[in-house]
């Protein structure tokens, strides 16, 4: 697919999110052991790279609570350089097998190259103790509460907005059913500056892809997207489908939307990820390359 690029315009909230998150208040954090988070970090300052070229080999990585949809303290797993420094934030939304070793690896990518990365346990309340039983949860029950999961996600970019690290930008990236998660935030919710959707399923899904918990099609929100979009999608994949894409790809330029969508040829869903058989290099490789300049591009 030819990749496109189109005019940002104004947008507004929707109504059916309006409220869901307002639970996700305050910006208080609890680590793992219950004790509060340091503020600042204390490693020596790292010098700071040309733009795209940045690395950051000292990073810092915990486990921490924050406050989700409705004031709920769930688990988020955060990401950072080590040093002082003003750096760009990126929320995470994990895939649909969870928060898994997998998505560390991907949120720990980022404070590599220069990010404080945080990335939510959007499974938490299931409680079944893996990521793969959680999963298994989900699925059951028809996949992730929209309006629970959007509460989840504005406390993770509230918890963002809080440090005193952070340079006043935030990106969102999703993979799988995150990808969807990534599309719908950044229609409904404020204070995103970019946003990155992987091979995000369920966005132009239609009448017969809705579910109690998600009964919404993403799509219907496009005129609402508040921040530019890049779309990562394989060929191979069957949800979303090259139709699928195509379908969302023309309903952004309908309302003129700042936006790239890039297609890969030989590469299905999950192509990001290496310990799976779908990973495909050459589309990974690649895909990486345009994340990070996109970020570079609208969060430095």
């Amino acid at each position: 697919m030819k990749s496109s690029e189109t005019k940002h315009k104004g947008v507004t909230r929707r109504d059916f999110i309006k409220g869901t998150a307002a639970g996700a208040v305050g910006g208080l954090v609890v680590g793992a052991a219950g004790t509060a988070l340091t503020a600042e970090p204390t490693a020596k300052t790292q010098p700071r790279a040309p733009a795209g070229k940045a690395r950051y080999r000292a990073i810092s990585a915990e486990t921490l609570q924050l406050r989700g949809h409705e004031g709920d303290m769930i688990d988020a797993y955060l990401a950072r350089p080590a040093g002082t420094g003003a750096y760009p934030g990126v929320v995470v939304i994990h895939h649909m097998p969870g928060w898994d070793d997998s998505t560390m690896e991907i949120t720990r990518r980022f404070a590599h190259h220069g990010y404080v990365a945080i990335c939510p346990d959007l499974q938490f309340r299931e409680g079944k103790g893996t990521p793969e039983a959680n999963s298994a949860s989900v699925r059951d029950a028809g996949g992730m509460p929209d309006n629970r999961t959007m509460g989840d996600v504005e406390g993770s970019i509230r918890f963002l907005r809080a440090l005193p690290y952070l340079n006043g930008k935030v990106g969102i990236i999703g993979y799988c059913s995150g990808g969807r998660q990534v599309y719908l935030a950044a229609c409904t919710l404020k204070g995103i500056d970019a946003a990155v959707n992987c091979y995000g399923g369920g966005v132009a899904a239609g009448p017969a892809g809705l579910t109690p918990r998600q009964p919404v099609d993403p799509i219907d929100y496009t005129k609402d997207l508040s921040c530019p979009l890049l779309g990562l999608f394989g060929r191979e994949d069957q949800r979303p489908s090259p139709e699928h894409v195509a379908k969302t790809e023309a309903e952004l330029k309908k309302w003129g939307k700042t936006y790239e969508f890039h297609m890969y040829d030989n590469a299905g869903h999950a192509f990001f990820s290496a310990d799976r058989p779908s990973y495909r290099q050459a589309a990974a490789v690649d895909g990486w390359k345009k994340v990070f300049h996109w970020y570079e591009k609208y969060l430095r």
